[in-house]
C-alpha cells in the first residue's frame, strides 16, 4: 500500500471523523440492548427498539454495526414441509380459521397446541393458548403426558383469566387426540366456543402457535438435540419468566 494511504489510515484511527462517531454510539447502544435481551434479538428487533428510543438509524445499518461486532442472534435452519394428507377421521372439526391469523378484537380466536421438551426426568409437555389478537399467552401449562387434561388445564386457566362472550370466541387447533376428547368437547359446547382445526399435516394452518414453540425453544435453548438437560423444576421457571415476564 501507499505510504500515504498508511498515514492517512492511522490518522482515522486517531481521530474518528463524525460518522465513525455515530457508528460508535450506535455500536454502543445495540449491545446494551443485545445483551439486555440475553442474545434473543437480532437485527430487525434491535432497530425497532433503538427507533423507540427516538434514535434515527436504519435497520441495514443496525445488521452492519451488529456484524462487525460479532452480534448475532439465535437462529434455525428454515422448516421443510412434510408432504400433507388429506385424509379424513372421525370426530375432526372444520377448518374455521383458514389461516387468517388477524382477528379485529380481543378472545375473538385462540390458538392452541402442544409441544415436547426433554428435561433429566423425561420428556415434559407444554400446552398453550395463544390471543391470535395480541399475540399473548393467555393460559398455559406443563406436565409429564401428553393427555388431554393438560389442554383442559391451561384452557381453563385462559378462561380464568379472560372474560369471554358467548358465541364470539373462536378456538383453532390441529387434529391431535387431545382435542378430539370427550371432556374437551363438552367444555367448549359448555362455553358456547366454536371449534376449529386444522388441515391433517398442514402446519401453516396454526402457523402462529408453531412459530411460538420454535422462538421459545430457540431463545431459552430447548432444543431435542442438546447435551445438558435442565431438571422440570428449573424448565417451570425458565418458561414462566419467558411466558409470563419476558
Amino acid at each position: 500500500m501507499a505510504r500515504s494511504g498508511f498515514y492517512a489510515w492511522r490518522q482515522r484511527q486517531q481521530n474518528p471523523g463524525p460518522r465513525a462517531q455515530e457508528n460508535a454510539a450506535i455500536t454502543a447502544q445495540v449491545q446494551a440492548v443485545f445483551e439486555r435481551h440475553r442474545g434473543f434479538y437480532g437485527a430487525p428487533r434491535i432497530h425497532r427498539e433503538l427507533r423507540a428510543t427516538g434514535r434515527k438509524v436504519g435497520r441495514h445499518r443496525v445488521a452492519r454495526l451488529m456484524r462487525c461486532s460479532a452480534l448475532k442472534a439465535k437462529t434455525r435452519r428454515g422448516f421443510r414441509p412434510c408432504r400433507n394428507s388429506d385424509s379424513k377421521t372421525a370426530g375432526i372439526a372444520e377448518n374455521l380459521l383458514l389461516q387468517d391469523f388477524s382477528p379485529l378484537a380481543l378472545n375473538r380466536c385462540w390458538a392452541g397446541d402442544i409441544t415436547y421438551i426433554r428435561t433429566t426426568a423425561g420428556w415434559r409437555y407444554l400446552a398453550v393458548w395463544i390471543d391470535l389478537y395480541s399475540r399473548r399467552v393467555v393460559g398455559w401449562a406443563m406436565g409429564a403426558t401428553m393427555e388431554a387434561t393438560l389442554v383442559l388445564e391451561a384452557l381453563n386457566r385462559a378462561l380464568g383469566h379472560r372474560q369471554i362472550e358467548p358465541d364470539q370466541l373462536l378456538i383453532h387447533t390441529d387434529q391431535g387426540s387431545q382435542y378430539r376428547a370427550t371432556a374437551y368437547r363438552q367444555l367448549l359446547e359448555g362455553r358456547k366456543i366454536s371449534c376449529s382445526m386444522s388441515a391433517k399435516g398442514c402446519c401453516w394452518d396454526n402457523a402462529v402457535v408453531e412459530s411460538f414453540f420454535s422462538t421459545l425453544k430457540l431463545e431459552l435453548d430447548l432444543d431435542d438435540h442438546r447435551e445438558e438437560l435442565i431438571s422440570p423444576q428449573q424448565l417451570q421457571r425458565d418458561l414462566a419468566f419467558w411466558i409470563e415476564g419476558y
